[in-house]
C-alpha cells in the first residue's frame, strides 16, 4: 500500500512532508491537522511545519490518512540576542551570531528571532540547528572588503571553488565547512542585496576573489536547508560542494533575471542530494548539476551522483534543470520528476565540450512527469558548448563536427530517458541533441512526450555552439546519437520535418 504522506525530514523544531501522487508541484487544496487541530490549508505536494516542540511526538492527518512523527532532541535553545546581536540592521552582527554558534553544544538550536541582521559570513558547525524566525532577515554587507576569503589552494585543501576549478572566493552568507549533522531551518530571509553593491560591475573581472554564494557547503555530510528564502545573491544561491547526504526542501530562491551567473541550486561533486518542493526564479540556470573541469576531476576522482529532484517549480532561468558544463567528474543516477518549468529558455539541458574528458561518465539520467509552459526549447544535449566571451579563446576543435581523435579529453554521454512530459507554448525547437562524431550520445529515449508550439512563437538560438542558427517551431534534430527510441511522441504546430537525424547509430 502506497502511503499518501511521507515524512522527508525532521529537525528539532520542524518537519517536512510530501504527498505521493502524480501531480506536479501543486495539487488539490487540502487541510492539515496536527494532533487533530486544523493548522492550515495547502495546495502543494511538499510542505513543512515550523515552530514545533523538540523531543515531541505528533500525529498528522490529511483527509483520511494519519501518520505519526517525532521531532529531534534539543539540548539547549540559544538566542542570538543574548550575545548582543543587533536586530535593527544598523550594526554588523556577524561576530555575535558566530559566537552564539561557536559556544553551542551538541544538539543545540541557535535561534535568530524577529528583526533585521546585517552580516557578512556566518559559519555553521556540526550537530546544531540554526533556526531563523519567519520575521527575521539576514541582509548582506555591501562592502566586499569586509568579507573573509576562502582560498582555492590552502594546505592542499580546495576551500574555494567556482565553475569547476579551485580558486579564491569570498565566503558566503551561510557556510558549512567540514561539518556534519547541521541544519538551517525556518521561514526567514537571506538577502545578500547584490544589486545594491558592486558585485555585478565588470563581473568577469576578479577583484581579490570570486563572488560569494548565498549558501556554500564544502566536505560536509548530513546537512539541510529547509523553508528559507534566499535572494539577490552575488553568485549562485545554493552551492553544495564535495558534500553528501544533502536535503534542500521548501526553499524559495529569487534572483532578478538580469543578474548574470546567479543559478538557483548547483550541486557540485555531491553524493546523495534531495531537492524537494522548491520554488526557483533565477538569473541563470535554475538547477545546474556539476562535477569539475578536467584538471580537478582528474585530481579528485569524484562525481555527482544519487540526486533526486522532485516537486519543484523553475521559472525564468536560462535552463530549468541543467547538467554541466563542468561535468568532467561524471554525473549519474539522477532522477527528476513531478516538476514544472515556466518561461525558461530551455527545459532539460545538458552541455559539455571537447576538453571536458571522461573521468566520469554522464549516464542513467531520467526525467519523468514534467510540465513545461513557454519554454523556448524543451530538450537540449549539446556536446559543442561554447561558453562565449567568458571562456578562453575557442579552440577550433571544440566546434568541429567532423571526427576527431578520441582521447582522455573527449567527453562521453550515456543514456537519457525522457518520459511523460508535456510542453506547451514552445518557440524555437522541440529538441536538439548534438553528439560528437567520435563520441556519440549513447541512447535517447522519448516516451509519452507531447509538445505544442506557440502560434505567435519567436525565433532564437536553442543553445550556445559555433555556427548556430536561429530556429522557429522546428522539430527534433539529432546528430551523432547511437540509439534513438521513441514511443507515443506528439508534436503540434511545427514547421518542416518532425525528425532530422544525422549519423544515427
Amino acid at each position: 500500500m502506497i502511503k499518501l504522506i511521507k515524512v522527508r525530514s525532521t529537525t528539532t523544531r520542524s518537519a517536512s512532508f510530501e504527498l505521493i501522487n502524480e501531480d506536479k508541484y501543486y495539487t488539490e487544496e487540502y487541510n492539515i491537522y496536527l494532533n487533530e487541530k486544523l493548522i492550515k490549508s495547502c495546495d502543494k505536494n511538499v510542505f513543512t511545519l515550523f515552530n514545533l516542540k523538540p523531543d515531541t511526538s505528533y500525529s498528522l492527518r490529511i483527509k483520511n490518512e494519519t501518520i505519526t512523527f517525532s521531532t529531534k532532541h534539543e539540548s539547549y535553545f540559544i538566542n542570538v540576542l543574548d550575545f548582543n546581536a543587533c536586530n535593527d540592521g544598523t550594526i554588523d552582527s556577524t561576530l555575535q551570531i558566530n559566537t552564539a554558534i561557536s559556544v553551542a553544544k551538541k544538539d543545540s538550536t541557535v535561534y535568530i528571532p524577529k528583526g533585521t541582521y546585517l552580516v557578512t559570513s556566518i559559519f555553521l558547525k556540526s550537530d546544531i540547528t540554526l533556526y531563523i524566525d519567519s520575521n527575521a532577515t539576514l541582509i548582506g554587507e555591501l562592502d566586499r572588503n569586509k568579507y573573509p576569503i576562502l582560498k582555492g589552494d590552502l594546505y592542499d585543501l580546495n576551500l574555494g571553488t567556482f565553475e569547476g576549478k579551485n580558486c579564491d572566493i569570498f565566503a558566503s552568507l551561510l557556510n558549512m565547512i567540514n561539518v556534519k549533522n547541521c541544519h538551517v531551518v525556518g521561514e526567514g530571509v537571506i538577502d545578500q542585496r547584490a544589486y545594491l553593491s558592486d558585485w555585478y560591475e565588470d563581473y568577469h573581472t576578479i577583484r581579490k576573489a570570486y563572488r560569494p554564494y548565498g549558501f556554500y557547503s564544502n566536505r560536509s555530510k548530513n546537512i539541510s536547508l529547509i523553508g528559507l528564502t534566499v535572494k539577490n545573491t552575488a553568485a549562485w544561491n545554493i552551492h553544495p560542494y564535495f558534500s553528501s547526504d544533502i536535503k534542500l526542501i521548501n526553499l524559495n530562491l529569487e534572483n532578478p533575471i538580469n543578474m548574470p551567473t546567479t543559478d538557483g541550486i548547483d550541486p557540485d561533486a555531491v553524493d546523495g542530494c534531495l531537492i524537494l518542493g522548491n520554488d526557483i526564479k533565477s538569473g541563470d540556470d535554475c538547477i545546474a548539476i556539476k562535477s569539475f573541469k578536467y584538471e580537478y576531476a582528474k585530481k579528485y576522482q569524484r562525481s555527482s551522483k544519487n540526486i533526486t529532484i522532485r516537486n519543484c517549480i523553475m521559472r525564468e532561468g536560462h535552463g530549468g534543470i541543467v547538467l554541466g558544463s563542468e561535468l568532467s567528474g561524471g554525473i549519474s543516477n539522477l532522477n527528476i520528476s513531478n516538476c514544472i518549468f515556466k518561461n525558461t529558455d530551455r527545459g532539460l539541458r545538458i552541455k559539455t565540450r571537447r576538453g571536458r574528458g571522461q573521468i566520469g561518465e554522464v549516464t542513467n539520467i531520467k526525467f519523468n512527469n514534467i510540465f513545461m509552459d513557454n519554454v523556448k526549447c524543451p530538450f537540449v544535449i549539446n556536446m559543442y558548448y561554447n561558453m562565449g566571451s567568458n571562456g578562453a579563446p575557442l579552440d577550433p576543435i571544440v566546434h568541429k563536427h567532423e571526427f576527431c581523435e578520441f582521447n582522455e579529453l573527449t567527453p562521453v554521454m550515456g543514456k537519457f530517458i525522457f518520459k511523460n512530459i508535456k510542453a506547451i507554448n514552445c518557440h524555437y525547437q522541440a529538441g536538439l541533441f548534438l553528439g560528437l562524431a567520435e563520441s556519440p550520445i549513447e541512447e535517447i529515449v522519448l516516451e509519452n512526450v507531447s509538445l505544442s508550439f506557440n502560434k505567435n512563437a519567436t525565433s532564437g538560438y536553442c543553445d550556445m555552439y559555433e555556427g548556430r542558427q536561429k530556429k522557429l517551431r522546428e522539430g527534433f534534430y539529432l546528430e551523432n546519437v547511437k540509439k534513438f527510441r521513441k514511443k507515443n511522441v506528439n508534436v503540434e504546430g511545427f514547421i518542416g520535418q518532425k525528425y532530422i537525424i544525422i549519423n544515427n547509430g
